[in-house]
């Protein structure tokens, strides 16, 4: 990741770059454990570059570089605008007359926002983690598919029998999260069983390192 302050953003041979469309779009990244408003400067099929906007909040570039190296350069990203969420990597940080610009660069993205933030209240995480769950009297292994502040997707190693509207018991150290979970949904396949649980007694809760990027 690179970082400077001169008067000119740096930028590679034009011939040896992705086409970029100029535009003024919003949205928000998730760094420093805080939603943090952006507008999108240009956008190509590879990422964007987006001017940090901070007025209520002003930040150095020490600021950033202090946010990403005590958390990871991969950053959550939802530009309501374009309907575009997922995950980017800081591959850049500019001062240009006292704008901060980054460069960021796309890991993941989902382009199915209807579904991802209008039918649901808040933004999933991908994530691939271990976790308990108990079914049957028996705490269970499961993989987690994705987080958010209000429930998560995890997928069990074997055909479990489980119901809808059942309320249980889990543990997930990766978020320090442990409680009560109502099963939302499951799901079937050949060897394996995804189920969408919801978390019980948290109206609304903070989760360190998962935005909400809520629709309002």
């Amino acid at each position: 990741m690179k970082f400077t302050t001169t008067g000119k953003t740096h930028m590679t041979i034009q011939e040896e770059r992705p086409y970029r469309k100029s535009l003024a779009g919003h949205g928000l990244i998730y760094m420093g454990g805080k939603e943090r408003e952006i507008v999108v400067k240009n956008l190509s099929l590879t990422g964007f570059l987006a001017e940090l906007h901070c007025e209520d909040e002003p930040l150095e570039i020490s600021d950033i570089y202090q946010a990403i190296a005590t958390g990871s350069p991969v950053l959550d990203f939802y530009l309501s605008e374009m309907r575009l969420a997922g995950e980017v990597e800081v591959v850049r940080v500019d001062l240009v007359e006292s704008h901060i610009l980054m460069a960021l660069t796309f890991k993941y993205v989902s382009h199915d926002i209807d579904n991802l933030l209008y039918k649901r209240k808040a933004y999933r995480k991908i994530m691939s983690a271990p976790g308990k769950i108990l079914l049957a009297g028996n705490f269970i292994e499961f993989e987690t598919v994705n987080v958010s502040v209000e429930g998560l997707m995890i997928k069990l190693d074997n055909i479990v029998d489980v119901q809808a509207e059942q309320i249980t018991a889990f543990q997930f150290k990766r978020l320090d999260l442990e409680g009560a979970v109502k099963v939302i949904w499951v799901d079937h396949s050949e060897s394996a069983t995804l189920l969408g649980l919801q978390y019980m007694h948290m109206e609304k809760i903070h989760i360190e390192g998962i935005p909400e990027f809520a629709r309002t």
